[in-house]
């Protein structure tokens, strides 16, 4: 697994065009698929936000939440544009950070007022994919992709 740090350093052009995908609105904002045993995968729309060459989320209690607990394994897919219609997604694990000096460090700069329901999550990657459009009427995509060795 890699930190978004490491991601970026070793493939800067997919991580930039990912990085501005996911803050397309100024806010980093994603689907989360979860995953609990032999149940069907769940989606969230949640906000990420990387933060000290890492990418992070801030869950409350939840089904989405119980689910990275318990297993840990998530993919993340940017929201998309109609017009311009690129895709991002990222596949990994999710650690639950309890240290409290990087919970506030992460929150400080947050989108939202973090308070104690929200646990803070640490999102590494294995795997990105990046699908290039122009335009609506482009098709196929333009993939790009990128996996930790």
């Amino acid at each position: 697994m890699a930190t978004w740090d490491e991601f970026e350093t070793s493939n800067p052009t997919l991580a930039a065009a990912g990085r501005r995908l996911l803050y397309r609105t100024e806010t980093g904002e994603a689907l989360l698929a979860t995953v609990r045993g032999d149940e069907p995968p769940r989606i969230h729309p949640i906000w990420v936000g990387i933060v000290g060459g890492r990418l992070y989320a801030f869950i409350l209690k939840s089904a989405k939440r119980t689910d990275l607990e318990r297993d840990g394994r998530y993919a993340l897919h940017s929201h998309i544009n109609p017009p311009v219609p690129c895709e991002f997604s990222i596949r990994g694990r999710a650690r639950l950070i309890d240290d409290v000096a990087a919970r506030a460090e992460v929150g400080s700069s947050w989108y939202f007022e973090v308070d104690e329901t929200y646990e803070l999550f640490d999102l590494d990657i294995e795997a990105a994919v990046l699908g290039l459009r122009d335009n609506a009427d482009e098709w196929p995509p333009r993939y790009q992709s990128w996996a930790k060795d």
